[in-house]
């Protein structure tokens, strides 16, 4: 298998795996501006030449999107291999490349979130545990950070403490979501626009900067609807799903 290492010469010619619309879809439009500034940041997307769901990106933790403390460590925020590409070594590939560019950079190792077990838009915690990454925090409902370190003295990431507890004070429906993931450029709005057909209280919230994601009140920032300041879900829901999270909370 051949990789594709996303630059930003490169960018916009490129597809992006989990969104293979051209550049004029508004998922793709959103999550490659977004690459594009994280680019500079030391972001790697690295992806297989062929047209599918088979890559991993990674970034340094203090430039990651998300509510931890791992100074020193490279941060994967989204590791998907699928479908056909599944069974023929392309994780493992994809993987070892993080943990090459993590120990030729110095960093004490390679942190990612994920979950007791497979949850939807969560790395695979079996297939990592294989790969020996560990146990370094937890933060509610169902999040894990792990952690592969590169030595015994290596420090132990951990959530921040305004993600270990998710709660908000607002009422109705709150949605935050980044551009991060290139789903919800579409999805949000949609959700919020069939809310307010349906009269349900809502608010949508785009987190747009590092800083708001690091301190957000929950471990995952891509996505994150609460209903009365309780985290609900991190799943990207279709308009079935949202209608059946309302009914039930009536």
């Amino acid at each position: 298998m051949e990789y594709i290492k996303l630059t930003s010469d490169n960018l916009e010619k490129e597809h992006i795996c989990c969104a293979i619309s051209n550049n004029k879809d508004v998922q793709v439009a959103s999550k490659k501006a977004w690459l594009k500034d994280r680019i500079n940041e030391g972001l790697v997307f690295l992806k297989s030449v062929e047209r599918g769901k088979c890559f991993i990106e990674y970034i340094p933790a203090e430039y990651a999107w998300c509510p931890i403390e791992a100074d020193g460590y490279l941060h994967i925020n989204c590791f998907w291999v699928s479908g056909s590409f599944k069974g023929h070594g392309y994780a493992n590939d994809l993987l070892n490349a993080c943990i090459d560019d993590a120990k030729a950079q110095g960093k004490h190792g390679i942190t990612v979130i994920s979950s007791p077990k497979k949850m939807p838009f969560l790395s695979d915690p079996k297939y990592l545990a294989y790969k020996d990454f560990k146990v370094a925090d937890n933060a509610s409902p169902y999040f894990t950070l792990l952690y592969m370190p590169f030595n015994a003295n290596a420090p132990v990431p951990k959530f921040k403490e305004n993600a270990k507890q998710p709660k908000i004070n607002k009422s109705g429906y709150v949605l935050y979501h980044t551009h991060g993931c290139p789903y919800t450029a579409k999805y949000a709005p949609i959700i919020e626009d069939l809310a307010k057909a349906n009269g349900v209280p809502f608010e949508r919230i785009l987190i747009d900067s590092k800083e708001k994601a690091q301190n957000a009140p929950m471990a995952w920032t891509n996505y994150a609807l609460f209903y009365n300041g309780e985290f609900v879900t991190n799943e990207i829901l279709s308009e079935k799903k949202f209608l059946e999270i309302v009914a039930k909370n009536k």
